[in-house]
């Protein structure tokens, strides 16, 4: 199978290398206006009235064969300092405008919004992306692999959005130092996109085909200069802060400890489209904590990045192989370990190459016995044909003068150095339909030779009715990425999966279709040790509710022994054999009412010819725009046989968001999770005082649910100022 996919690709790219750009007939022409712009939701300027105007959009959902239904005129112009832009949105029908909150980078889906896509060096693969929802709430990220957007990047740029009876409008000012562009280019890729929920039509300026996102560059249309954009000038920035905390342990009984500290991080723009970030002592206490779930599975569970100094240009360096095989994850560098500095290089030295390369040093830490270390990473992307790509990747991990001593062993025992070299072709066809993915990795760790190889592959192919994918993955046992996420070694992976969707003429339900998914495990030598065959049947709704009826095949043979309830009471002998199937659902309600929620529901067999039965659901209801309330329950029941008995885990929490404004944000989790034993309660108050910089007060609490008493507080204070120079 590894083979006939590297054939596909091969074919697929003599096939690429001719194509044209999709929506290449379609532009819009923006011109310098030499008289000020006022940022404040009003079109009354001189340069909109000068600009040309585009109002023709085209539906992308419920379908994409048809102009738009709701109206969308759109204007852009520019000064020496900011690309402007003036959205008009129309209202087709009369009704409250439907949005979550006021909170920025809101779920695209669930808010009446206008956005749109910049590919600033026409590549098609990555761009910045700029929008609100109809009450103001900005959104903002760096665009990646042709059509994802990281909303977790954060820069500075104004907006307004301001309602009439008949219509929104948004504009804003967006600074040519917040984006990365292509010096002297007078054409950049852009495409607009409007979601009306009172209608349920999505709609974009330059035609998307309904099954892509209309963030999808490989569709955008063009924006064509009068002249090229201002070139860069000194474009450095400097954010420092400073911070107050005082935590305290209860369990067991610490005194109070009290922190003073203060860091900087720097951006400076080495030239338009690279970037260089510098941190010193950086801080990520006010990064929101995750979600918590049940751990049933036999593997460590992911969590995404979300501290800011590694979200510029992440994609080059974290988007490398596979979820389930990533050489470099973010998440292993200063999580419980100080970083005393870091730096990181980052963007395009070219229209075809682009570069990240990082450096940091963590402190060491005497509890444990963990040496100072080195986290170096060296990215490279060579872009061929038109949306291509051939990456490279270097990752070093390295221990400073370590030299443990019998009492360092007791502690614990690190590795003087871990890394990883790898090389990947990554494919995306002209129109985005097919797509695939090349990649080999080796690793390089003391007394660990042979075996340490990775491959894996796949190809998918979309249409407007056929989904079909095919992936292959081969780990060897003696793989390992200390600062990568690996959780499963020693095997070979085969997972194809297939879709089909029926598009009825009329009625409630827009989509349907059978979905298959089949993942088999092998070991390296090819004997079976795991699979899951999942069937399932996709009804989706005009009103975008959706509902998946499910049933699922699992059988496991235990590499490893295992607990199946994770608590530590008894484990499953190594090479036995489990065999189990799985019936359920999955709904998800209209999002264009106050009142939303999901359920998901699974029974059937598990481990040792038990049972399980999962529940799931998120609860939600707004006080639009102000306050977002969401509740959110997880119930498990493992039915066993002895020693393990029947167990049940319980995980909820709700999530309130209290969004005052558009710069003022509280926001308080509360999780109860009954597999941890655990009540944790965070509560996160952000002021927005300026563009990107803010006033954090974060409070945290961890109880013991039975008998309720408290494990450990803490309270933060922090302050920071984003600077430019």
């Amino acid at each position: 199978m590894k083979r006939l996919l590297i054939c596909l690709l091969l074919c697929l790219c003599l096939r690429e290398a001719n194509a044209q750009k999709k929506n290449a007939s379609f532009n819009l022409r923006i011109h310098r206006t030499l008289t000020p712009v006022t940022i404040d939701g009003i079109a009354d300027d001189s340069a909109w009235k000068a600009a040309e105007s585009t109002s023709q959009f085209w539906m992308v959902l419920p379908m994409d064969t048809s102009f738009a239904n709701v109206r969308t005129d759109v204007s852009m112009s520019y000064d020496n300092n900011n690309l402007y832009v003036l959205a008009t949105c129309h209202n087709f029908v009369k009704g409250r405008h439907m949005v979550e909150s006021l909170r920025r980078d809101f779920g695209f889906l669930k808010n009446d919004n206008f956005i749109f896509f910049m590919d600033t060096f026409e590549d098609q693969t990555t761009g910045f992306s700029f929008g609100a929802n109809a009450f103001g709430a900005q959104w903002d990220g760096a665009m990646y692999e042709g059509g994802k957007v990281d909303l977790n990047w954060d820069n500075k740029w104004t907006s307004v959005v301001k309602n009439y009876d008949d219509k929104w409008i948004f504009e804003a000012a967006i600074p040519f130092k917040t984006i990365r562009y292509k010096k002297d280019s007078k054409e950049w890729g852009i495409n607009f996109s409007r979601n009306d929920l009172k209608t349920t039509e999505k709609s974009s300026w330059a035609p998307v085909p309904r099954q892509f996102p209309t963030a999808s560059l490989a569709y955008t249309g063009t924006l064509v200069w009068d002249e090229p954009p201002p070139a860069p000038r000194s474009n450095i920035s400097v954010i420092p802060y400073v911070l107050g905390s005082v935590s305290k342990s209860y369990d067991p009984h610490k005194d109070a400890v009290y922190k003073k500290d203060f860091g900087a991080d720097a951006k400076i723009a080495v030239t338009s489209a690279l970037n260089l970030d510098l941190t010193v002592r950086p801080d990520f206490s006010q990064v929101e904590v995750d979600k918590q779930v049940a751990n049933l599975s036999r593997f460590e569970l992911f969590f995404p990045e979300r501290r800011q100094f590694f979200l510029e240009n992440g994609d080059i360096f974290a988007n490398f192989g596979y979820t389930d095989i990533r050489p470099f994850f973010s998440r292993r560098i200063g999580l419980g370990v100080p970083i005393n500095y870091g730096a990181r290089l980052s963007g395009k030295l070219d229209k075809n190459w682009r570069i990240g390369v990082m450096d940091m040093r963590t402190a060491s830490v005497d509890e444990t016995a963990l040496p100072a270390q080195n986290f170096a990473v060296l990215s490279l992307q060579r872009k061929v044909f038109k949306r291509s790509n051939i990456a490279f990747i270097y990752v070093d991990k390295a221990s400073m003068n370590y030299n443990p001593t019998a009492a360092d062993s007791v502690k614990g025992v690190y590795q003087q150095y871990n890394r990883n070299i790898g090389l990947e072709y990554n494919l995306a066809s002209s129109n985005n339909i097919w797509t695939g993915k090349a990649m080999a990795l080796k690793s390089f760790a003391p007394n660990l030779k042979g075996n340490d190889w990775t491959y894996a592959g796949h190809l998918q192919y979309s249409s407007k009715k056929w989904l079909i994918y095919g992936q292959t993955q081969y780990v060897g046992n003696n793989y390992t990425a200390e600062v990568g996420y690996v959780p499963r070694r020693d095997y070979i992976k085969l997972n194809p999966q297939v879709s089909y969707y029926f598009f009825p003429k009329g009625g409630n339900i827009l989509t349907h279709g059978p979905v298959f998914t089949s993942i088999y495990y092998f070991n390296t030598r090819f004997k079976q040790t795991d699979h899951s065959n999942v069937l399932s049947y996709l009804f989706t709704f005009r009103s975008k509710a959706t509902l998946s009826l499910v049933t699922q095949n699992d059988y496991v043979q235990l590499l490893n022994p295992y607990d199946p309830t994770n608590t530590g009471k008894d484990t499953l002998a190594r090479g036995t054999q489990h065999k189990w199937n799985t019936v359920g659902f999955d709904y998800v309600s209209a999002p264009q009412h106050l009142f939303t929620y999901t359920a998901s529901f699974r029974y059937g067999g598990y481990y040792a010819d038990g049972n399980l039965l999962t529940a799931a659901s998120d609860i939600g209801y707004r006080f639009q725009p102000f306050v977002n309330i969401t509740m959110s329950t997880s119930y498990n029941k493992l039915m066993l046989p002895q020693p393990w008995g029947n167990t049940s885990f319980l995980l909820v929490g709700p999530r309130i968001d209290i969004t005052f404004t558009n710069k003022l944000f509280f926001t308080t989790y509360i999780q109860y999770n009954e597999q941890q034993k655990n009540l944790n309660i965070n509560s996160r108050f952000q002021w927005r005082y300026k563009p990107a910089s803010d006033l954090f007060l974060v409070y945290t609490d961890n109880y013991y649910p039975g008998p309720f008493a408290v494990k450990t507080r803490a309270f933060v204070l922090k302050f920071n100022y984003w600077w430019n120079i």
